[in-house]
């Protein structure tokens, strides 16, 4: 008879599971943490093509390869037995190859090129309202504007602008700051005591600084040769 500890092993291999890697390549850790091999005949799908592995997880058991990084979770792949992923290329391969698949990709990628142009456009907007500067200082505020959202909103950027968690607003002005951080100080030459905490200080020091010159141009009347905006966009 076999034991309980077996039983629940053999379970496990036939199950959809999210694993985490561990530093051996066909070794991880089930949510429980306990740690395992990889199944033989396994393979690891790497990420960055969804359709693929959809089929690959419509095909059987699965283990999804889940990295936590602090809050942020990251795809290591997913692993599954290598005739699943060999049959759900080849799937894919034969769809993607009609040309009817052409056409829809062609037209989601015209949807996608219109919908990130006029997240673009709203999100300028956003960074002209929220820098409200006096009317002698429209062209700068333009200009910070075409410079922010070209920074910020591509897709995949991983800025502040490209989250949902937060209204349009929020995220404009968090993008301003965030570019005057890099752009007017010297954040990225600074040697940062490794504290807990200590970055997130000298970011709000830097914050206050860059307010500061914001609200100036608010007000008008601000000498442009002395000030660090003016001579960030100058360069």
């Amino acid at each position: 008879m076999k034991s309980a500890l077996s039983r629940i092993e053999e379970r496990v291999m036939i199950e959809t599971l999210t694993v985490a890697p561990t530093r051996l390549p066909r070794r991880v850790s089930l949510p429980g943490g306990k740690i395992v091999e990889v199944p033989e005949g396994w393979e690891c799908l790497e990420p960055g093509d969804p359709g693929l592995t959809r089929r690959v997880k419509a095909l059987g058991p699965s283990w999804t390869s889940i990295e936590m990084r602090g809050r942020k979770k990251f795809s290591r792949g997913v692993w599954a037995p290598a005739e699943n992923i060999a049959e759900a290329r080849a799937q894919v391969e034969r769809e993607r190859s009609t040309e009817s698949y052409a056409k829809r990709q062609g037209s989601a990628a015209r949807r996608r090129e219109e919908t990130q142009a006029e997240y673009a456009e709203d999100f300028r907007q956003a960074v002209l309202d929220f820098l409200a500067f006096a009317p002698e200082h429209s062209g700068i505020a333009s200009r910070i504007a075409d410079a922010v959202t070209t920074h910020a909103t591509p897709v995949g950027s991983g800025t502040v602008a490209r989250t949902k968690r937060i209204p349009l607003a929020e995220r404009a002005e968090a993008a301003v700051v965030a570019w005057m951080r890099h752009q007017t100080t010297d954040y990225d030459d600074m040697s940062i005591a490794r504290v807990r905490g200590e970055r997130r200080r000298v970011r709000g020091e830097l914050a206050k600084r860059s307010r500061f010159v914001l609200q100036r141009h608010r007000e008008g009347g601000h000498p442009e040769t002395e000030c660090p905006l003016c001579r960030a966009l100058a360069g």
